[in-house]
């Protein structure tokens, strides 16, 4: 079973990843996906997976909303977000959504094999020659409290925010998941409540705004 998991849609980086890490752990221990769906897919048949190497832009997922989906699923997983932009703003808004740590994608194997260590040893990675920078970015009330309320959601309440967000009436999200409508019905009900707003637009404002590309975070 793998131990690692390295989700990214970028052949030739993805392979640079896998060449990287298996200087820390065991090749056949590390999996690969090339979109969200199937990173969540995988999680959920191999429970061994103690790391995600997450490409921040995959499909399905844009900005923070991958990150987001996996740490509302897999609370206790280790993420460690991969990304071009590697400004201190998106570090410290990953690093607000509960990541294990960042890793720019023009890093060097060295570093990137420091960052995989240092998380699967239980510690954070910042880029080093960014960490004084990322310390000084305070940060933002507003996203703190979005990640906060997000991770009340149980999984299946995240689905279902995610199809709202989507458009999807009841009777679609209820088909889609394979669920009764009423059960969807009370699942919405659920997740007003639990993110503190009075409707669905409301509710999908939060994802949206994790959808912002990582260039305009």
């Amino acid at each position: 079973m793998a131990r690692l998991l390295i989700a990214d849609d970028h052949p030739l980086f993805r392979a640079a990843l896998r060449q990287a890490c298996a200087t820390v752990v065991p090749d056949d221990e590390i999996a690969e996906t090339t979109a969200l769906d199937d990173t969540l897919q995988a999680l959920a048949r191999d429970g061994d997976i103690e790391l995600v190497l997450l490409d921040l832009r995959m499909p399905g997922a844009r900005g923070l909303s991958g990150l987001a989906a996996l740490k509302v699923q897999f609370p206790a997983l280790a993420v460690l977000v991969v990304s071009a932009h590697d400004s201190p703003r998106v570090i410290r808004r990953v690093l607000d959504h509960d990541a294990a740590g960042f890793i720019s994608k023009r890093a060097a194997s060295s570093e990137i094999r420091a960052a995989v260590t240092t998380v699967l040893e239980g510690g954070e990675w910042i880029p080093p020659d960014l960490a004084a920078a990322v310390e000084a970015e305070p940060g933002s009330s507003a996203e703190r409290d979005h990640a906060a309320r997000l991770g009340r959601l149980t999984p299946q309440q995240f689905r279902v925010l995610r199809l709202v967000a989507d458009g999807l009436l009841n009777k679609q999200i209820a088909d889609r998941l394979g669920i009764q409508e009423r059960t969807v019905k009370a699942h919405v009900g659920a997740i007003l409540e639990k993110l503190d707003v009075q409707n669905r637009t409301q509710a999908s404002n939060i994802l949206y705004w994790l959808d912002a590309p990582e260039e305009a975070l």
